[in-house]
């Protein structure tokens, strides 16, 4: 698998479930809720980020070698689960950051009543629905051309290429099972939870909203409706990146989470 020889991999049992879970660096956690595509291409901001701290990156259940109970269907049943695996870890003065899908995960764990959370970092996240019952917020991942999708969701294009036929059959399976598991988590009601936007008001920590400029899946101006129904929330635009700024611009986007943290303490 890519990943960074700094990164630790171990299997946790999460109350029934097989949890995947990568490591690396020392200092306060951060808790890193990875995209619908799992943590492919992640890893340079993840090692950027573990100069500064403690990185978590768990695979969500149903996704890279964790395990999905028959039970666990909707992102509110995997904000549960990874409250318990803070829990399991114990974390405390924890950052939680999360992209796109692992953004909605994020926000629908930090609405919850929890003293773990001291940050919440939401890049592009989905999950909330602003506009009319007509009107697409969220543009249908699965229904674009290859070409297309590439083009809305990177501000270079070519950073979406992933050469499938010099990966091991194990990576294959496991992409193949990410693209199944977002579909199964976010095909109805589409990519978002109605209630949620209702309840956005209810996340306590300090929030920063991050923002790729090029976003062509959903927008800068659905990013500021995010932040606007969220108390407090800090909004920042990440020139040349798309959907995914942590992969396109890593440097920049670590940078803005370990000065976070630094002002924490």
């Amino acid at each position: 698998m890519e990943m960074i020889a700094a990164a630790s991999r171990r299997m946790l049992d999460v109350r029934g479930i097989e949890q995947e879970l990568f490591e690396a660096g020392d200092g306060a956690p951060v808790l890193f809720l990875h995209p619908g595509r799992g943590l492919i291409g992640s890893w340079p901001f993840i090692e950027a980020l573990a100069g500064k701290a403690r990185v978590i990156a768990p695979s969500h259940p149903g996704f890279g070698k964790t395990s999905l109970p028959r039970w666990m269907n909707t992102v509110e049943d995997l904000a549960h689960h990874y409250l318990d695996l803070m829990d399991a870890l114990d974390l405390r003065d924890l950052t939680v950051v999360g992209s796109s899908f692992g953004g909605w995960i994020a926000a629908a764990l930090a609405i919850k009543p929890t003293s773990r959370i001291t940050r919440l970092v939401l890049m592009d996240p989905v999950g909330v629905k602003f506009g009319g019952r007509d009107d697409r917020d969220i543009v249908d991942i699965w229904a674009q051309k290859r070409t297309d999708l590439a083009a809305m969701m990177f501000h270079d294009p070519a950073k979406a290429h992933i050469d499938h036929a010099s990966l091991p059959e194990e990576e294959l399976l496991a992409l193949a099972r990410n693209r199944e598991s977002e579909a199964w988590f976010g095909w109805s009601p589409y990519m978002h939870d109605p209630k949620l936007i209702h309840r956005l008001h209810r996340i306590a920590a300090p929030t920063t909203v991050i923002w790729g400029a090029s976003d062509g899946i959903v927008t800068p101006d659905y990013g500021r409706a995010y932040a606007a129904a969220i108390p407090g929330a800090r909004f920042q635009i990440i020139a040349e990146a798309g959907h995914f700024p942590h992969i396109e611009q890593p440097e920049t986007c670590a940078r803005i989470v370990g000065d976070l943290i630094g002002q924490g303490r």
